[in-house]
């Protein structure tokens, strides 16, 4: 039955490209105008495809056929109900760096009184159809709606893991401003985002949100939502500069030498948001793994490590918990401090917790001897 169903939605989306319903809203828009000039004379795009600093292997190989083959055979879901709390916001945002996890790559981060949010994505699918595609292992712990008041929206990239539609249309109803990599602006002008609260940055540049600075740094990936937009957008990790703490988000990154000029020039950083999940050796140049994480974390100063990307949609044929375990296996063997809450769970870097649930699945690996995979 699964695979009858991932067949069905592959064989939808196939048609719906050759129908030309791949310009409808859900996939977004595409740039035009004085963004399009801009592109056409960014040195980080050339013929209109955004280009990383460090190539990348997205060939279709054996690699990739395998790996769907695996994804189809299934397997890579809980068995067990994953821990969600309801987040208890404060009226008044933090002083303190306060990171509240949201599953996945979406956090709300609070730093000298300023609300940020990283990636929102509160649906049940990270899909541009909300009946098919990865879904949820476990609901999001609060709706837009029960948000407190969000000063900016920072975007990393157009997946549909860290760009979610419905998400983004919600949160325009308030007043918070959308940080964003060149391109991404499209989008949200498709789905009536004003582009008066549009700040689209490319690499290195930056904008200040009521006195907390925010630095586009580079990342190594990709970008596109269809099959004929690759690359049409530009891909970016955050720098978070408040005046005392700093914080870095990766968004979706493989490993490049230059995190470690990120780290000379803005860095140490008191807390690194970094991706651990939906990783293989078949897309190791675009994402990056427990273990290149940590190496990551190490290149920026970071001191506590915040992993993200994990623990939500099922994106790879890696069993669900296992970025996590391997994380915590290496990371308790470098002594190097982990923040790991339960979704819609509040921490601060200062006191960095492991919630007792991923402990204990920890543990679990050890005493069945399971191997984790690097």
């Amino acid at each position: 039955m699964r695979r009858l169903k991932i067949a069905i939605g592959v064989v939808v989306v196939l048609v719906l490209v050759g129908l030309g319903l791949e310009r409808t809203a859900p996939f977004g828009g595409r740039s035009d105008g004085a963004r399009r000039a801009r592109i056409d004379a960014s040195p980080n795009f050339s013929d209109g495809k955004a280009k990383n600093l460090v190539e990348v292997n997205l060939s279709l190989n054996k690699n990739y056929v395998d790996v769907f083959a695996g994804y189809i055979e299934g397997g890579q879901e809980p068995e067990v109900e994953l821990p969600v709390v309801r987040p208890a916001f404060s009226a008044v945002p933090a002083d303190e760096l306060t990171v509240t996890w949201l599953g996945h790559s979406s956090v709300l981060l609070e730093l000298d009184g300023v609300r940020l949010l990283t990636d929102p994505v509160l649906s049940e699918r990270a899909s541009p159809f909300q009946f098919m595609g990865p879904k949820r292992f476990h609901a999001a712990p609060v709706s837009v709606d029960q948000l407190p008041d969000v000063d900016a929206v920072l975007i990393s990239h157009d997946h549909y893991d860290h760009l979610d539609m419905q998400t983004m249309m919600a949160l325009s109803e308030g007043s918070a401003s959308f940080v964003v990599p060149l391109g991404v602006g499209a989008h949200l002008e498709t789905w009536g985002i004003p582009s008066e609260r549009i700040i689209e940055l490319e690499w290195w540049e930056e904008t200040t949100v009521r006195g907390v600075r925010l630095v586009c740094t580079p990342a190594r990936h990709f970008s596109g939502r269809g099959f004929t937009d690759r690359n049409q957008t530009l891909f970016a990790s955050w720098a978070i500069l408040g005046e005392d703490q700093r914080a870095w988000f990766s968004g979706d990154t493989g490993p490049f030498p230059q995190a470690q000029t990120i780290g000379d020039t803005l860095g140490p950083f008191d807390l690194t948001m970094i991706e651990i999940g939906a990783y293989d050796k078949a897309w190791e140049s675009v994402h990056l793994g427990p273990d290149a994480a940590l190496q990551m974390h190490q290149q920026l100063k970071g001191a506590a490590l915040f992993p993200i990307h994990w623990g939500t949609f099922n994106l790879a044929v890696h069993p669900w918990d296992q970025p996590i375990v391997r994380l915590l296996e290496i990371a308790t063997q470098a002594g190097t401090p982990v923040m790991v809450p339960a979704a819609g769970q509040t921490q601060t870097p200062a006191i960095p917790e492991v919630h007792p649930f991923w402990s204990d699945r920890a543990g679990q690996w050890r005493t069945q001897n399971r191997p984790t995979a690097r």
